[in-house]
């Protein structure tokens, strides 16, 4: 089963959650999103596999999430999704994704259960 971890190389937790990964034996694709943002049909995918709305994945605290108004809660979730494609800083990290199930490394043995 592949293993894919959506990193931020400057984020302690997602550097804890590679690490964490690597520790357990699992050697991870690993894809830093800030470089290489997932597609809509990933992005869709990934919340999928969390069974989490668009906005839950975001990072609330992120100057982008407030500049773009984000909090509007008229905001449907293809406009959402959009923010995070245009502004992946937006998504929350790290996610790491095996097979059918996706987990957020805060704290990073979250990712445990879906290993």
């Amino acid at each position: 089963m592949e293993v894919i971890i959506y990193h931020n190389p400057r984020c302690s937790k997602s550097r804890a959650t590679l690490a964490l990964l690597r520790e357990k034996g699992v050697e991870p694709k690993i894809v830093e999103y800030l470089k290489a943002p997932p597609s809509r049909e990933e992005l869709e995918s990934i919340l999928d596999k969390l069974g989490m709305a668009p906005r839950d994945l975001m990072r609330k605290k992120e100057k982008a999430y407030k500049e773009l108004g984000l909090d509007d809660p008229s905001l449907d979730r293809d406009r959402l999704i959009g923010a995070m494609l245009e502004n992946p800083v937006l998504i929350e990290r790290p996610v790491v994704v095996a097979g059918d199930k996706a987990a957020i490394g805060r704290p990073p043995e979250n990712v445990l259960e879906i290993l």
